[in-house]
């Protein structure tokens, strides 16, 4: 599995939205991120079906971007470069959409020219709102269609129109037959009694994808079509479970980010103290048994086994309080779990065994 790298901005995202439970505001905050849409667009758009997510993350046009915002026609709070999430006309009612962007379109561009695709993502809690999900997401995209013309004359050049994606992402309310399925909707040419074919790409302008999950456990199979962006989906729309992190972590690797590392596992002051603090007692306890156990003179190897008993001992408690702090911070596991394998050098196992070990203890008192 190709990974992205990860931002800290996408990281945090992820933290503030571990409840997912105002599920709409709550995901676009975190969809917002590059690395977060090319997992989502590399399963969902045609265009590009063969390209590795890296290659999809570098198609999306980052400052383009735009979340839910008023961006109308003659204000000045227009972003510039970005795509209008809102179009009004006069006497009609506003149309907001919660993900706006464009891509690269990897199959019509060529060196010199680049065309876009146009794209918005809309994360919807309910697939049932009171009409068909299907119609809005049709009406979204002839919105966006005649938006790329910002006013028809008798010389418009309709050949500056690019095709349209709206995805639109459910995740409740689906029928127990229909969870975790994707159901894609586009132009296509039904009959044709002319010699001669009309090029798709004249008329494929509008494609509509509607992604349905319905459960907060997804029990796919790796060969199960879409499994993986399913399994990736079900871990950032609903609250975060125990695994949260080591399954996104299979899709965006946040290790290279130095910045991140440090402040995703940088010890808080008071454990900093309690760090210090433990080496000196190391050396302090060290030092008093070895006086119990030699009278005339050390040993190295008496020196050796003391020191390793005594810094188990001791490293146990130290590793015992960073976790009980941390849970008393609620702090996530994940992270404390990161903190254990950088300070204690842990392996991902051990670090585990000890979570599990003190903060059942915790709970039992």
């Amino acid at each position: 599995m190709d990974k992205l790298n990860g931002s800290i901005e996408s990281l945090s995202a992820m933290q503030i939205t571990a409840d997912t439970e105002g599920l709409d505001e709550q995901s676009k905050t975190l969809l917002q991120y590059v690395e977060v849409l090319a997992v989502i667009l590399r399963d969902t758009v045609a265009e590009y079906k063969g390209y590795s997510r890296k290659e999809v993350q570098e198609f999306i046009e980052a400052e383009s971007i735009i979340s839910t915002m008023e961006v109308s026609p003659g204000r000045t709070n227009t972003k510039v470069r970005g795509d209008s999430t809102e179009f009004i006309h006069l006497n009609e009612k506003t149309s907001i959409f919660d993900l706006a962007f464009r891509a690269k379109n990897p199959l019509l561009s060529t060196e010199d020219i680049q065309i876009n695709l146009h794209i918005d993502v809309e994360p919807q809690k309910t697939y049932m709102p009171g009409y068909p999900i299907e119609k809005r997401g049709v009406y979204y995209l002839a919105r966006r269609l005649s938006s790329q013309l910002s006013l028809v004359l008798q010389g418009t050049d309709y050949n500056q129109l690019s095709k349209c994606y709206s995805i639109f992402i459910c995740r409740d309310d689906i029928l127990k037959e229909d969870r975790y399925s994707i159901q894609v909707y586009e132009i296509v040419n039904t009959k044709n009694t002319a010699p001669n074919e009309v090029p798709r790409e004249h008329y494929d302008l509008m494609t509509l994808v509607v992604i349905k999950l319905g459960n907060k456990v997804y029990n796919g199979n790796e060969e199960d079509e879409g499994y993986e962006l399913f399994r990736f989906l079900n871990a950032i729309m609903y609250p975060h479970g125990e695994n949260f992190m080591s399954t996104i972590s299979e899709y965006i690797d946040y290790s290279d980010n130095e910045e991140l590392w440090k402040e995703v596992t940088e010890l808080s002051s008071i454990e900093q103290i309690r760090y210090e603090g433990m080496l000196e007692e190391i050396t302090e306890e060290v030092t008093e048994r070895v006086t119990e156990e030699i009278t005339e003179r050390v040993t190295e190897e008496v020196t050796e086994r003391v020191t390793e008993e005594v810094t188990e001992k001791v490293r146990e408690e130290g590793i015992q309080a960073v976790i009980l702090d941390n849970l008393e911070e609620q702090i996530p596991k994940e992270r404390i779990l990161m903190k254990l394998q950088k300070h204690f050098n842990l392996t991902e196992e051990k670090s585990k065994k000890y979570y599990e070990k003190f903060a059942s203890a915790r709970l039992l008192h």
